[in-house]
């Protein structure tokens, strides 16, 4: 280990034993003074990040602003109170045939976080991305390993996180940027004895070593990964209609946007066999093949992995090209390809996720044989329904199946464009990520970097505040069985 990751470590330690006593107010303030310092980054911010990683000015723009009022929401989501999960049993000493005693629960933080920046969302999954926003807010401090694609962009966001911290009258260690590129930074990190959590967006190879890593500990942490998804699409619409054709147009756009370097992009398509797949492939291939070059990619090694795997997949034994924005094997085009149910059910390769703007249809029997071909995927971010909307039967029997291997389901939509809200699941069964009991965007993020504490028979004057009999934080409380927020 590196003196350099562990001071930093120890660093981080030191820092949270304080972080862990401010109050939810002073978090909310933290987190509003990051978006506030973020934002004045101005133009600089923008142009570094588009040098780094060939995204567009109006892509870098809205993700910045989404990244601000994630800070924002998850700030205000604190001083809310929901995530505490406070909880009130009150004592009864006359109750028979045994007294009970006082009896109360809060969620507390778990101590140091080690986020790892996500290569292809340079500010939502990065450096104040929604890893280090959540934590933050639940009162961890944050070692962040910056992504090498993009490593002065984190830099430039880095320091406007220490700005906040300074205003806010903090310590600069509750939040520390970690240069070290190679592995062993990121095996040390997560690794020493000071770290309790893990947070990482990337590839199932790199969540996997993590999760190695922390099991090899005298003491495992929680690692939270996302690992990737092929977002299944059904299209079980009984007619080529007007409305279907707008929705193929829909996944057309979903499939090359951001040149599909989207962890929601759809990967797979399933049909039933007859000439509404057959009208909506051919769509779908003609508005591909008008394409050409969709863009660069993010850096040399995704663009490389890109075309390795498409060459791999079309490669396969029954895999046929529906289209292709450009003839040649090039980073950054367009490919729609088909096969059978069978073809895709017997080679565990058509599985995988190709990360870029490929997608490949299942030409399937009926509906028996789609959903029989579906159970054989494995866990997923997301699944969508193309249907009619009045056929209720059959999206309850797709949806009975759909919902065991996905943390997010969409009827006659796509899931790009992840909203940031209560309700939102960004998560999934393994692989997709790690524990699919948790999100990683939404206010129940949070939730990943908390542990719940019992507190038995404490005076009201050395509870925490949330836990206080007057509720000075006038949170909603679990008290013996009602919510409440009045005092007690």
């Amino acid at each position: 280990m590196s003196n350099l990751i562990n001071e930093a470590c120890v660093k981080s330690h030191q820092a949270w034993v304080g972080y862990r006593e401010t109050t939810y107010k002073q978090r909310e303030n933290l987190l509003v003074a990051i978006a506030r310092e973020i934002e004045a980054l101005g133009d600089v911010l923008i142009q570094t990040a588009m040098e780094e990683t060939n995204l567009p000015q109006a892509r870098l723009t809205g993700e910045r602003g989404r990244t601000c009022n994630q800070l924002r929401a998850y700030g205000k989501h604190i001083t809310d109170g929901y995530w505490a999960n406070a909880c009130i049993d009150t004592a009864i000493p006359d109750r028979q045939p045994l007294p009970k005693v006082d009896i109360r629960k809060v969620n507390q933080p778990i101590g140091p976080i080690v986020v790892f920046g996500a290569s292809n969302f340079p500010f939502a999954y990065s450096t104040a991305g929604g890893d280090t926003a959540s934590a933050l807010a639940a009162g961890c401090t944050v070692l962040l390993k910056a992504h090498p694609a993009h490593l002065e962009t984190s830099r430039l966001v880095a320091s406007a996180i220490t700005k906040a911290l300074v205003s806010e009258g903090l310590s600069e260690d509750i939040f520390i940027h970690i240069e070290e590129t190679d592995f062993s930074a990121g095996k040390a990190l997560v690794q020493h004895p000071n770290v309790k959590g893990v947070g990482f967006t990337g590839s199932f190879g790199g969540g996997m070593a993590l999760i190695k890593y922390a099991q090899e500990r005298a003491e495992p942490i929680p690692v939270f990964s996302e690992m990737g998804s092929i977002n299944p699409v059904l299209i079980l619409h009984e007619n080529y209609d007007e409305s279907l054709e707008q929705k193929i147009n829909q996944l057309a756009g979903a499939i090359t946007l951001g040149v599909g370097q989207f962890c929601t992009n759809h990967g797979l398509i399933f049909g039933l066999k007859g000439p509404v797949l057959d009208k909506a492939a051919h769509q779908l291939g003609t508005a591909i093949s008008k394409v050409g070059i969709i863009g660069k990619m993010l850096h040399p090694g995704i663009a490389k992995s890109y075309v390795q795997n498409y060459q791999t997949a079309l490669d396969q034994n029954g895999v046929e090209v529906v289209a292709r924005s450009v003839e040649a094997d090039e980073p950054g085009i367009g490919l729609i390809a088909k096969t059978s149910s069978a073809t895709f059910a017997e080679n565990k390769k058509l599985h995988q996720e190709i990360f870029g703007p490929y997608s490949l249809i299942v030409e399937c029997d009926d509906l028996e044989d789609l959903l029989a071909v579906y159970e054989h995927l494995e866990g997923q971010l997301t699944s969508s329904i193309f249907i009619e909307p009045e056929r209720h039967d059959v999206q309850k029997l797709a949806v009975a199946k759909m919902i065991h291997k996905s943390g997010r389901v969409i009827i006659n939509g796509v899931p790009t464009g992840v909203e940031v809200c209560h309700s939102m699941v960004h998560g999934g069964p393994f692989p997709s990520t790690t524990d699919g009991r948790f999100t990683s965007v939404g206010q129940d993020s949070i939730l990943r970097w908390v542990r719940p504490v019992c507190y038995q028979s404490f005076p009201d004057e050395v509870l925490p505040v949330a836990l206080q009999n007057d509720n000075p934080l006038n949170i909603a409380r679990l008290v013996n069985g009602v919510w409440s927020t009045a005092a007690i």
